[in-house]
């Protein structure tokens, strides 16, 4: 049996009728297997399918019914201004990070000669948004993981960020670069008993999990950020929507000032900042 466009997208909307984005879903892998984009399928849904391109389809639908988030079978995920290969070394990118890339720019002037650092970088989403909208910023993208490193890597040359630098480093230990403007950090904040974990099977675990009610890294770079942060430095956080107040005073004990959280669109505690105080 042949199948067009169209009818191999409604088979596959059926077989993730479990799904809540499924013809997206179904649209961006069929699009991504003929190389080609979502308005080509829709100009052209009478085009019919080889026999193997419809074997590999389903195989591709397979995988997501299976749970593979489809930026991993894809290999890539928009956001901000790219489109950044991920892995499964990297969480994927997501829209609520955005917050804290516009709350990071509203605090970094223009043309300035800032120095920030994005701990715990992953595919270098946050690090590329900044250095590409303050080419006068000097940007680190620290990560453990020598395999998201490379992914960073991998984003930071295909846009050419020259302000940029990819550096392994467990946060902010073997820091040799002096004073900081701005901390940035989507760090690892879910307990390691969350019930929401089974969701997030595909993504690296490291980059998810952390102690002390998913609080002790966001603990532990506080504590860092008193020492590297200069005098007026902002320290910028991404955390679950229930953390708002723990880490608010996190900040507030390590006494940071105008400490405030702000939610995102759907009106959820999303990042928490903090400015080091002035001498």
């Amino acid at each position: 049996m042949s199948h067009t466009i169209a009818s191999a997208i409604d088979w596959a909307v059926k077989q993730l009728a479990a799904s809540d984005s499924a013809k997206l879903d179904a649209e961006l892998l069929l699009a991504y297997l003929l190389d080609k984009n979502r308005t080509w399928l829709k100009t052209w849904p009478d085009h019919i399918l080889s026999q193997s391109s419809f074997a590999q389809f389903q195989a591709l639908i397979k995988r997501r019914v299976d749970g593979e988030p489809v930026a991993y079978i894809l290999g890539q995920q928009d956001f901000w201004t790219f489109t950044l290969k991920v892995s499964a070394a990297t969480l994927i990118p997501r829209p609520e990070t955005e917050h804290v890339i516009e709350y990071a720019l509203e605090q970094l002037p223009v043309d300035g000669a800032v120095k920030v650092v994005d701990l715990g970088t992953g595919t270098g989403a946050i690090a590329m948004a900044i250095a590409s909208e303050r080419p006068g910023a000097r940007v680190w993208a620290v990560d453990f993981s020598e395999q998201a490193l490379a992914v960073a890597e991998h984003n930071r040359k295909k846009y050419q960020l020259n302000n940029m630098v990819c550096q392994q480093g467990h946060w902010l230990d073997d820091w040799s670069h002096g004073e900081l403007d701005m901390i940035v950090s989507n760090p690892p904040y879910i307990a390691d008993n969350d019930p929401h974990l089974h969701d997030l099977s595909y993504e690296p675990q490291s980059a998810l999990v952390a102690e002390d009610h998913g609080l002790s890294d966001i603990r532990y770079i506080t504590e860092q950020a008193v020492i590297y942060l200069k005098p007026g430095g902002w320290l910028v956080f991404e955390h679950g929507f229930e953390q708002g107040k723990p880490v608010r005073q996190i900040l507030e004990q390590s006494g940071f000032q105008l400490v405030a959280t702000i939610k995102d669109y759907a009106g959820l505690a999303r990042v928490t900042v903090g400015r080091k105080a002035e001498l």
